[in-house]
């Protein structure tokens, strides 16, 4: 299609740095991004994600760092001149534009010849599915139909980089599954990179060719969603990826990367090494869903309450001495039941003792 990104080889952040008086919302985050890629900004609020994407937007200076595009440095321009796309979590359509006009306002603003527009703006809302809606106006489409139109917006100006700040946050639950399909099939098509905004892990994991996990201003760990979600390399990157069981314990012997603990739930547990040196103590972190109820698991523990979810119930129990423990279970189970859970070791990751605040 003629509504493909202008050509580029890689997008370079070089150090950059964002300041609010004495607050570091960014610290010297370097990343680069080639042409075709899909990266997910994660991370819990206030970890700066927001704030990177308007760096790179440029509606926010860098108080240090540079963007390259390529061989030309954009983070000098002004944020119409540096091409990029926008969409943004309220959808910023204007209300008494039709959805031809706001799919081509950016082009208008460029002086590109109506022709032009006309023929940008056609294919663009050919891309998104929305053609036979082009004379309404955005108060009659629906919350979805109105993120395709800013999403069309956004690839009518054919960039090489789109940015995308939250989009699903304000669909329901049924709708943010069909855009999350709708925005990886149009990034496939445009075959730009994008750099999407996200507090939503499963939303990371199912979009993103890599993601990038932001704590604090700092970038704690770049990977694949895969990496991401089997071997988180910090206990804080862990927490926030869903192991929401932390058990402080002693180490009983090392070999490698497999370590035995004890947790002081009625048996050792195995475990797998990850942000873990030296010291005698460790945290071991555990999925809720890899905790398994099983006839003789090692772990003892009394049932406080459980929840069915479908494909599985899921459960909170207590340990012999109060720990605090979430688990799976293909059966029901009664409040104050004695459970036997366990875990496979290379599910159970091992971090130094202090680093999880779970």
């Amino acid at each position: 299609m003629a509504t493909a990104s202008a050509d580029f080889r890689e997008l370079r952040l070089d150090r950059i740095s964002r300041t609010f008086g004495a607050h570091n919302a960014l610290k010297e985050i370097s990343l680069t991004v080639q042409r075709g890629e899909f990266i997910a900004l994660l991370g819990p609020s206030g970890c700066g994600k927001s704030t990177a994407l308007n760096c790179l937007a440029g509606l926010l200076p860098l108080t240090g760092g540079s963007i390259w595009l390529d061989d030309r440095r954009t983070d000098t321009l002004k944020p119409e001149e540096r091409g990029f796309g926008m969409v943004f979590q309220n959808y910023a359509l204007f209300p008494h534009m039709s959805v031809h006009r706001n799919v081509g306002f950016g082009l208008q603003m460029q002086n590109v010849p109506k022709p032009e527009i006309k023929r940008r703006v056609d294919e663009a809302l050919g891309v998104v599915r929305l053609a036979s809606q082009a004379s309404k106006l955005p108060a009659q489409l629906s919350g979805g139909q109105q993120q395709r139109v800013a999403i069309a917006r956004a690839i009518a100006v054919e960039p090489p980089l789109v940015l995308m700040d939250e989009p699903l946050s304000n669909l329901d639950a049924k709708l943010r599954l069909e855009m999350r399909a709708e925005i990886r099939r149009i990034h496939r098509m445009l075959g730009s990179a994008t750099i999407y905004v996200t507090h939503d892990q499963d939303e990371a994991l199912s979009l993103a060719d890599r993601i990038v996990v932001l704590r604090e201003g700092s970038v704690r760990q770049i990977g694949t969603p895969q990496q991401l979600y089997e071997r988180p390399l910090h206990a804080d990157v862990a927490e926030f990826m869903g192991f929401r069981n932390a058990l402080k314990g002693k180490i009983l012997r090392r070999a490698g990367d497999e370590v035995e603990v004890d947790c002081g739930l009625g048996a050792a547990i195995l475990g797998t090494a990850c942000d873990l040196t030296t010291g005698t103590e460790a945290v071991l972190a555990i999925r809720p869903s890899d905790l398994l109820a099983t006839a003789s698991g090692p772990i003892q523990a009394k049932v406080t309450g459980m929840e069915y979810r479908g494909e599985a119930y899921y459960g909170t129990a207590t340990g012999a001495q109060g720990q605090e423990l979430f688990f799976r279970s293909e059966a029901p189970l009664q409040a104050g039941d004695t459970v036997s859970l366990t875990a496979p070791k290379d599910r159970v990751l091992a971090y130094a003792a202090g680093a999880y605040h779970g």
